[in-house]
């Protein structure tokens, strides 16, 4: 048996079950749930910075989407806002690095 203890996608129960084994696992809401979603934001960023590959960078993005939701915010509304934002200041393309302001 191996303990995880970590936040899954939705279906990963299913496809435990599905391949033959079995799992155990529960349902978190409100602030537990958060918190887990951001430490899971924190794994994903770490696998990511480590491999560097798209897929690893969908998983971050998915948890970003995941967070938005659990704060009350639709996939769309943290799109729109990312585009506003995009639109006033800017994307971070260029790679520029502000060193002072004078």
């Amino acid at each position: 048996m191996k303990v995880y203890n970590k936040l899954v996608r939705d279906r990963i129960p299913e496809i435990i079950k599905n391949s033959g084994s079995e799992c155990e696992y529960s349902m978190l809401t409100g602030e537990e749930k958060t918190e887990m979603l951001e430490k899971k934001l924190m794994e994903e960023a770490g696998e990511f910075l480590e491999v560097k590959n798209l897929e690893e960078l969908a998983d971050v993005v998915e948890v970003l989407f995941g967070l938005a939701e659990d704060l009350g915010y639709s996939e769309e509304e943290l799109v729109r806002a990312r585009e506003k934002k995009r639109g006033e200041r800017g994307k971070f393309k260029e790679g520029i690095v502000l060193e002072k302001i004078f």
